[in-house]
């Protein structure tokens, strides 16, 4: 059913690891202004809706 090419889209070559920047996208991802964050309010803010006006179907 799936078949898993490991081979990357757009080939990285790291040449010092920096881990100053490694926060940064860390940070965007998960942090509490990332954007995870952001997606799962808003994933509950689906389910809480008060009225159903705004329900996505």
């Amino acid at each position: 059913m799936w078949v898993y090419e490991k081979k990357m889209e757009h080939p990285i070559r790291v040449c010092r690891p920096d881990v100053g920047f490694a926060k940064l996208v860390i940070t965007q991802y998960g942090g509490p202004d990332g954007e995870l964050g952001a997606s799962l309010r808003y994933l509950n803010q689906r389910y809480s809706m008060p009225t159903g006006v705004a329900k996505a179907a």
